[in-house]
């Protein structure tokens, strides 16, 4: 699997069974490197070492990079040269195409599956539904990645990290979409054994079925993520696993690029907001970090607001930072507000649920990397119901994109930012489509059904009372004259 070590910008690239691991350009790790992201600690750890927390502080960890001896390009159009180059595997990829904004790990160690090949699309009729001027809203489409969700973007450079480590086991916890991106990376490369945690009924057979069918070993635990999460932790520490969960900082690295991918879309013009589901944080978080660097870098002029929208059977972000004041501080946030938060979800035995399972999260664990990226991008936090997630699912759907519950929290939450007045009808808001409409095929199907029972077996116990866009299907007898006259009444 490894290819030559080749100097200057000669490409060598080796491949087996669809998965490339190529070499493009010349690198040195040891400018890149892991710091603890609290500034009062900043303690700092080889690239090299598989680490999820800092041993000084127990905080988490951000990989940096001494940028002023690398090799970052003058301007971000640059990177469109790489498009002339779509044959190498690198430049295929719409992660490692910005190789040079994650330089971590030597090239011949890349381990690539042509993730990131994602569009942004402007949609006019979901602009008149969040009440935005046409041509002003665009939806980054993530759900057309190889495993279907955003999750590729991250887990091709966790995944890459735990290469160049020697791993031969990778673990995660999971809501689905995870798993199913880490046993296809398994799957295809051969490289390690996948072994997901999953909790009890929280997860879609559209995600578990991709994970069962990639060869992932499962293990289904009683209890919710937040209990998988724990566990995985604790099972990757004792074991030796490495673990791929957003926790790993590498992880990160790669979902910068869905920003970088958005700028390229705009002709790397910075947009006035982004909006992203908010579950375990770690787009947000991400995308934070891809703007300060971008704008450290002098590669843009300014760094768009950031909206972080939550469901509301699960609002641990909202409740923390819009009702009690939680902020990043300068790196200083009052961790006793979110010690006593948990506290009360404990005593209250209080789980999240919503059906965006994909979001359905209490204890976010990059909560403070999504605190320091909110203060960077002067950023806000909104709650929806699934009612509301739901209809602009459906509006999202009727204009062409199918998306799974939790990406629609984006759209809903631009929709109540515009209805607030918070968003002006003449910014440009792009909002983030995590998974494809597939990962979850039951709440669309009940969603849209004419069967009141199945509704309200699938939403009506999650508070969903109405289908607003329903499309449901005509029932007809078998006669032609009766199936003319229903599609001429419905046309």
């Amino acid at each position: 699997m490894r290819a030559a070590a080749i100097r200057n910008s000669a490409a060598a690239i080796t491949t087996r069974e669809g998965i490339a691991v190529a070499s493009t350009v010349k690198t040195k790790t040891d400018l890149a490197y892991q710091r603890c992201v609290m500034p009062d600690c900043a303690a700092t750890y080889d690239v090299g070492e598989v680490r999820t927390a800092c041993d000084a502080c127990g905080s988490l960890l951000d990989v940096v990079y001494d940028w002023d001896s690398l090799p970052v390009p003058r301007s971000l159009e640059a990177f469109e040269k790489k498009w002339s180059r779509r044959h190498e595997p690198l430049c295929f990829s719409g992660v490692w195409r910005f190789y040079e904004l994650l330089p971590f790990a030597p090239p011949s160690k890349i381990v690539t599956i042509g993730e990131g090949q994602t569009l942004l699309h402007s949609s006019e009729g979901v602009a008149r539904y969040v009440g935005v001027q046409p041509n002003n809203l665009f939806l980054q489409y993530e759900g057309i990645n190889p495993s279907g969700s955003f999750k590729d973007n991250g887990m091709t450079a966790a995944f890459t990290h735990a290469h160049t480590t020697g791993a031969k086991r990778a673990a995660c916890a999971s809501t689905g979409n995870t798993s199913a991106s880490l046993a296809l990376y398994c799957g295809v490369s051969k490289l390690m054994q996948a072994v997901i945690f999953i909790g009890s009924g929280k997860i879609s057979y559209g995600k578990l079925s991709q994970a069962l069918d990639y060869g992932a070993l499962t293990i289904q635990i009683a209890g919710d993520f937040d209990d998988a999460m724990l566990r995985v932790q604790q099972v990757s520490t004792q074991l030796g696993i490495y673990l791929v969960n957003s926790v790993n900082p590498f992880r990160l690295e790669g979902q910068k690029t869905i920003m970088f991918r958005v700028l390229e879309a705009l002709k790397w013009t910075v947009p006035d907001w982004i909006v992203v589901p908010g579950g375990n944080l770690g787009n947000s978080s991400a995308f934070g970090k891809a703007f300060y660097e971008l704008r450290q870098l002098g590669l843009i002029d300014r760094i768009p607001r950031l909206a972080v929208i939550n469901a509301t059977g699960a609002n641990t972000l909202h409740e923390l930072y819009e009702k009690r004041g939680l902020r990043w501080n300068n790196g200083r946030p009052d961790a006793s507000v979110v010690n006593n938060y948990y506290a009360e979800l404990d005593d209250a035995s209080r789980r999240a649920s919503t059906i965006a399972s994909a979001i359905e999260i209490n204890r976010p664990v990059n909560l403070y990397k999504c605190l320091r990226a909110l203060e960077c991008c002067n950023g806000v936090v909104r709650v929806v119901t699934d009612e509301q997630m739901l209809n602009a699912k459906a509006q999202v759907g009727a204009n062409g994109l199918g998306c799974e519950p939790a990406s629609a929290a984006s759209v809903a939450g631009a929709k109540l930012l515009r209805d607030e007045g918070i968003i002006e009808p003449g910014e440009r808001v792009v909002c983030i489509l995590t998974g494809h409409q597939l990962k979850d095929p039951t709440a669309t199907v009940a969603y849209h059904t004419a069967d009141q029972n199945e509704f309200n077996r699938v939403l009506g116990s999650r508070g969903v009372s109405r289908a607003e866009f329903a499309n449901r299907a005509v029932q007809v007898e078998n006669n032609l004259d009766e199936i003319i006259r229903a599609i001429n009444l419905n046309s």
